[in-house]
């Protein structure tokens, strides 16, 4: 249904690896069948039009009963270990009442006591629709849970891309795993899971697997630089390093061109409100950049950069609607422009008075780094 696209760019390449999970190939083949599996699960369970947490880190089994539940439109929780302790949290916020887990990778249900009364909801199992609901990670506050109707983040995947064996570095319940994901296998390419982050286990991941792409955030380049991992592994198959998530250095970013020079860098922008856009970075060592792509339009009001984004979220679970009333969402980011080019200078809320001068912390950042 909501997903025939990609079942059916699945069907067209079934012998082709779509996951390598702990050394363990899946094809696009297996794939199709374990989607199968799981909505007759779901369906025997009465699951289907239903509030669905999936507590898991990225695996085959995972990603399979999320697309599962995706075409059983119901409203899916992914979680991951990422946010333990924020579990009973988050399934309150949300209102969980049920969740699965898997055992020797077969689904079990857990059932849980909370409920939920939201309008957000209600609106996508009337109409049934399926939904997302991601959580902020509260580091500037109060979690939030953010609420997507699917069927419109899943537009931007539509589009051809290209074919490249990428690492799976960002969990699924984030915007930017969730997008690495959904491309990935959009363009019938070959995704590797990644759960154990340290530098050493990603550079020997890169080196087995022979990794294309791989989409990290500035600080865990950085632990590879400190790490010397790049100088014990052959990292020659990579093409492209997606950055974001976070402000990249200055310094950083030019230290890893040098040390990578046939590396394309690419900066990535996108928000968990929003989704994410389509970007292009001026030059390869540079922080400017351009962002947009079908279904997105951007605009910069006394300095702070908004979207407007067919894929916006519907809205969040437990504060306030974000957007303005023509339907921009002001992002809270500081940027300067060039032309179409954009750089980001860092979150308006974090700006450091000192003197009467106003400093972000990334300067900060990059001084320090430079020593």
């Amino acid at each position: 249904m909501y997903l025939d696209f990609l079942i059916d760019r699945f069907k067209q390449v079934e012998y082709k690896t779509a996951f390598i999970y702990e050394d363990r190939a899946v094809s696009y083949k297996e794939l199709l069948a374990k989607i199968e599996e799981f909505k007759d699960f779901l369906k025997g369970h009465n699951l289907s039009g239903t509030v669905l947490a999936i507590d898991s880190n990225n695996s085959p089994e995972a990603i399979a009963m999320l697309l599962a539940s995706i075409e059983s439109s119901n409203i899916s929780i992914p979680f991951s270990s990422t946010f333990a302790d924020k579990k009973d949290e988050y399934f309150r916020l949300a209102g969980v009442k049920q969740a699965i887990k898997f055992d020797d990778n077969r689904p079990t249900i857990v059932n849980y006591s909370y409920s939920l009364d939201s309008v957000h909801y209600s609106y996508l199992l009337e109409n049934k629709l399926p939904g997302l609901v991601l959580f902020s990670s509260g580091t500037s506050g109060k979690s939030k849970g953010i609420v997507h109707n699917v069927s419109t983040l899943l537009d931007k995947y539509q589009r051809v891309g290209k074919d490249f064996r990428t690492l799976s570095f960002m969990n699924y319940d984030h915007i930017g795993g969730f997008d690495t994901i959904l491309y990935s296998l959009s363009n019938q390419s070959s995704l590797v899971f990644q759960n154990d982050r340290s530098p050493k286990s990603v550079c020997e991941t890169i080196e087995k697997h022979k990794i294309e792409v791989l989409p990290v955030t500035p600080t865990f380049l950085n632990l590879i630089l400190l790490s010397d991992m790049h100088n014990s592994y052959d990292l020659c198959s990579l093409n492209y390093i997606t950055y974001g998530a976070e402000p990249m250095p200055e310094y950083l970013l030019k230290k890893c061109t040098e040390i990578f020079p046939n590396v394309k860098f690419l900066q990535k922008f996108g928000t968990s409100e929003t989704g994410t856009l389509q970007s292009k970075s001026k030059a390869n060592d540079s922080l400017w950049f351009k962002i947009g792509g079908d279904g997105f339009d951007i605009r910069i009001v006394e300095g702070i950069l908004q979207i407007k984004a067919k894929s916006a979220m519907l809205g969040y679970l437990n504060a306030p609607h974000p957007f303005t009333k023509d339907g921009w969402y002001i992002t809270g980011d500081k940027v300067e422009t060039d032309g179409e080019y954009i750089r980001i200078l860092g979150r308006d809320s974090e700006i450091i008075n000192v003197g009467g001068e106003k400093v972000f912390p990334a300067e900060v950042e990059n001084v320090i780094l430079e020593l």
